[in-house]
């Protein structure tokens, strides 16, 4: 059946749970580009035939395939954007590192758009705030406190913050520490907020 594999395609997608991004279907990808290069090569020979002989029974499915051509198309260009959308999404999520397991998700294009990506969002943020910078990526839901308590869940190592104090992070330490330093590890999985 037509468009059958292209459909498949966005279904895999929608399995999976936003913030979530499977891994690239390059299999499902090339089958559909195949039966896609089918169906132009057959209309194609339809339409010379049609115009040379005066068949116009074959105009029906001529038309037929040409609409299995662009939903084909639109499926394919649905799957690559919601791909991208999820990439944009990591990059807020995790920041400009991303984790092994996610990068090994993503083709060699998407891990050169996740660069791109990544070095535009460095160059605008570094152009805000009057040439000093503004990360814009931290405190994506607005502070209760500047402070907060963590817990590291890992061994880090150092980690200094904006007075010049050095703290080492340990598994399972607490520490007191300033919201915009932290968030980011939070976000990595360094460190927890521990709710009183």
């Amino acid at each position: 059946m037509f468009c059958e594999k292209a459909v498949e395609l966005i279904r895999e997608l929608h399995r999976m749970s936003d913030g979530q991004l499977p891994a690239f279907n390059e299999d499902g990808l090339r089958q559909v580009l195949q039966e896609m290069e089918a169906l132009y090569e057959q209309n194609q020979s339809d339409v010379n035939e049609a115009k040379a002989a005066g068949r116009s029974e074959l105009i029906p499915s001529i038309k037929l395939r040409h609409c299995c051509l662009l939903r084909n198309q639109r499926c394919i260009t649905a799957y690559l954007y919601d791909r991208l959308l999820r990439i944009r999404a990591l990059r807020w999520e995790y920041g400009s590192v991303l984790p092994a397991n996610v990068r090994f998700h993503m083709n060699a294009e998407e891990l050169q758009w996740f660069g791109q990506y990544k070095k535009s969002l460095a160059c605008f943020m570094r152009s805000l705030g009057a040439g000093e910078g503004l990360d814009i990526t931290q405190d994506m839901k607005p502070p209760k406190s500047l402070y907060i308590e963590v817990r590291c869940l890992k061994d880090h190592g150092e980690f200094e913050i904006d007075d010049g104090t050095v703290i080492l992070l340990k598994k399972n330490s607490q520490h007191f520490l300033p919201r915009w330093k932290c968030e980011q590890l939070i976000r990595q999985g360094v460190l927890e907020h521990v709710v009183s």
